[in-house]
């Protein structure tokens, strides 16, 4: 018979004993251990293989989104906030679909109304993405009967509506007048407690962005070769151990080298190299933008 005890852990430890025949599993929810355990006893009283547990709880695409990060989270690779956020987007929009009915007419159905909902071409595509890597992770991990080909073809029938697409090339820079309205409206902001003026200098310098600029610490700066080694830098193609050394030259007009040891004297090299937070930085950046006048110009461009 099957007996459902609750660990100290909070989890559900099911275990069924019938006919000689002994299998065990654990699981977060009462539910899905006590859902585990009846399938388990009809296995075993038909005299065929158990049905692994992935089978038995997954019944909609909102169930394989949770099975897909769980697995990611038990082999120590969490999913990161971007693709967090886009998966709990997915749970609620078509996260109640049952899997025998996520068609190629119910993905162009989801497609079409996210565009009506204001979903770029970009944020489409990744949508599908996420939604094929998800089906396949189930086929290939847990065996379920599921496939990504009508995703594949919802890709297809959505790109000819021009409904998903790759993002358009952004060539906007700041012209020498409006950089120079920029760093003098910082410099002489006796308010401004973050030195933006310094960290856009920087930015120029060295092409890194916002946010790993107010990342990277004094531990990750060599001194002797004069470069910056930044950790796990985004990158479509590699999202971990993706370490670059960023050479800390002065090739622009503006030398990289000299605002860190700037820096170096204001934080007395310990800690952040530029203790601040991203979107700090990114929201003094955009209000300066619009006092200024300056239409169309985003921290990226520099």
């Amino acid at each position: 018979m099957a007996s459902i005890a609750k660990l100290n852990s909070g989890n559900w430890r099911a275990q069924v004993r019938r006919k000689g025949r002994y299998a065990a599993q654990t699981f977060r929810r009462q539910k899905d251990a006590q859902e585990w355990a009846l399938e388990v006893e009809r296995c075993i009283y038909k005299g065929v293989a158990i049905t692994p547990r992935a089978k038995v709880r997954t019944k909609t695409f909102a169930d394989l989104i949770r099975l897909h990060v769980s697995d990611l989270l038990d082999v120590g690779k969490p999913i990161r906030r971007s693709k967090a956020a886009v998966m709990e987007a997915l749970v609620k929009s078509i996260g109640s679909v049952a899997l025998k009915d996520l068609s190629r007419e119910r993905l162009i159905e989801f497609g079409k109304k996210r565009a009506k909902e204001g979903a770029g071409p970009v944020t489409l595509s990744i949508d599908f993405s996420y939604i094929g890597t998800v089906l396949t992770h189930a086929a290939a991990v847990h065996g379920i009967d599921v496939s990504s080909e009508n995703v594949r073809l919802a890709r297809v029938a959505l790109k000819r509506f021009d409904l998903v697409g790759p993002g358009f090339e952004r060539d906007r820079r700041p012209t020498p007048d409006e950089l120079e309205d920029l760093l003098d409206y910082f410099m002489t902001k006796p308010r401004q407690l973050i030195p933006i003026d310094r960290i856009i200098r920087f930015a120029i310098a060295t092409g890194m962005r916002q946010d790993e600029i107010c990342s990277f610490e004094w531990d990750d700066v060599d001194f002797r070769r004069k470069l910056v080694n930044l950790k796990n830098r985004k990158d479509p193609r590699k999202k971990d151990g993706n370490h670059q050394n960023v050479p800390l030259l002065n090739l622009s007009g503006f030398d990289a080298w000299e605002l860190v040891l700037e820096q170096r004297v204001l934080t007395r090299g310990i800690g952040r190299v530029f203790p601040h937070h991203g979107q700090s930085v990114g929201t003094a950046f955009r209000r300066a933008c619009q006092t200024l006048e300056i239409e169309d110009l985003h921290f990226h461009d520099l």
